[in-house]
């Protein structure tokens, strides 16, 4: 264990101190500034497609796809996870509530990213051996490198996502959901893993249609849930609110002026554990969520483009800025604590033993619908590599990591889903920035039947 303990800190440490946390960022200013600030000039337009399509029960994705606004709430059930509750108190306990500015940044550049990841989905999705529409990396990395080096890159990107989002990812959401369980219940936390895993099979049995159905729903709910919850302890602290932010944007270039030197930490650590929680939480760029824009059911390419900008706005400058402003008025954001049980100490401090029954139930619906995503990303890589067939084996492994993440140590468990994220980020990088060209011509085009 020691061994492997380290042998994965030592890939973290040059995954994410130098590689990613250039890679990512440039990507997304890569993107900014060739589609000229599209998720400025197109944020009001977001708005009214999410809002315009909003839905609890619209119409059952089939074989051809699912609406936008399904496409769009299954890509944020597993954007809006544990990185939002667990995630975000690592980051300020790790980073420094430095850490959160880095977040901001890495999202709004990843807004860009994300719109890329969506367009080339669409452009290059195609129809399965099963007779159902896919789509993602996978296929528009093959396109944008031909031969042999891009099918091992496709196939690299398919092996990194089902172990990262499918097995290791997953372990993530049952540990945290296991984790916030005990604290409020007292309940063991396998228990909670078994029960989470038999919910979680009959979901993944049901395919895409159930998948969408669910996320559609708990969706929507559980966010509104949230934010109230947040908002009413943010409200109790109002007059610490001007501090939260000045600590955030102070600690960011300069850690040692509000305490950050007796913590050990730097500008580097802010940086490198604000990037990482931030593409744990909002997934730009990491190759993910293209696998539900690529089958929405849209007119053109550049419509699923603006509604996944979204995703990645109201997770991390919404939902995770809730989380930050909760943990940073309340002032426990330095007690030693870290994970989900900061973020329960923090909403304890306001609503009493009820904090942690809150978080429990917040986790539950959060970690819940992001184990339902992230199946549904690694199933759509294991047809692409092993046929459809082989999705009923995967079910089954996915399962039995679901009840084992449940009773693992929470820093292996995150520190090994960093490194298989940061895996699966590299070739898909490589086929956002190859394909960029196409992207833009895709919003050109759309731009001129405006």
């Amino acid at each position: 264990m020691e061994f492997i303990t380290s042998f994965v800190d030592a890939v973290n440490g040059v995954l994410w101190n130098y590689v990613l946390l250039f890679l990512l960022c440039g990507t997304g200013i890569y993107y900014t500034f060739r589609l000229k600030f599209i998720q400025v000039r197109k944020f009001g337009e977001g708005c009214k497609r999410m809002f315009g399509s909003f839905s609890l029960n619209g119409l059952r994705a089939d074989a051809e796809g699912m609406s936008s606004f399904q496409a769009l709430t299954t890509a944020i059930a597993a954007q809006v996870g544990t990185g939002n509750l667990a995630g975000a108190a690592t980051a300020i306990a790790s980073g420094g509530p430095g850490a959160i500015f880095w977040m901001w940044v890495s999202a709004f550049f990843g807004m860009a990213t994300i719109y890329a990841e969506a367009v080339l989905a669409q452009k290059y999705k195609v129809v399965g051996e099963d007779g159902q529409v896919t789509g993602g990396p996978i296929y528009y990395i093959q396109a944008a490198f031909k031969g042999k080096f891009g099918k091992f890159l496709a196939v690299f990107f398919s092996v990194a996502i089902i172990c990262a989002l499918g097995f290791m990812g997953n372990m993530v959401q049952s540990n945290s959901i296991g984790a916030s369980f005990e604290n409020a219940f007292g309940i063991s936390p396998l228990f909670v893993g078994i029960g989470v895993a038999v919910v979680a099979a009959f979901v993944f049995l049901g395919g895409y249609g159930r998948i969408a159905s669910v996320t559609e729903k708990i969706v929507p709910i559980m966010a509104a849930l949230y934010i109230i919850g947040a908002l009413v302890v943010i409200c109790m602290n109002v007059t610490h609110v001007p501090e939260a932010f000045r600590q955030i944007f102070v600690m960011a270039f300069n850690p040692t002026a509000i305490g950050g030197g007796v913590l050990g930490i730097t500008v580097q650590k802010a940086m490198r554990f604000g990037v990482a929680r931030g593409l744990f939480s909002n997934e730009a760029g990491m190759g993910s969520t293209p696998h539900a824009h690529a089958i929405a059911k849209v007119d053109h390419p550049d419509d699923q483009g603006i509604m996944a900008m979204m995703g990645v706005f109201i997770d991390t400058f919404v939902i995770l800025t809730m989380t930050a402003l909760v943990i940073m008025t309340t002032g426990v954001w330095n007690n030693g604590e870290t994970g989900a049980a900061l973020t329960q100490t923090a909403f304890n401090s306001a609503f009493g033993g009820f904090g942690n029954i809150f978080i429990a139930v917040c986790m539950l619906f959060f970690a819940f619908s992001t184990i339902v995503g992230w199946y549904f990303f690694g199933e759509a890589n294991v047809k692409a590599l092993f046929g459809a067939k082989s999705t009923k084996i995967y079910a089954a492994i996915v399962v039995l990591f679901i009840v084992v993440g449940s009773t693992l140590k929470v820093d292996l468990v995150w520190n090994m889903s960093d490194m298989f994220n940061g895996l699966m980020v590299l070739p898909n990088l490589l086929g956002l920035l190859a394909l960029g060209g196409t992207v833009v011509a895709i919003s050109k085009d759309k731009e001129k039947t405006l």
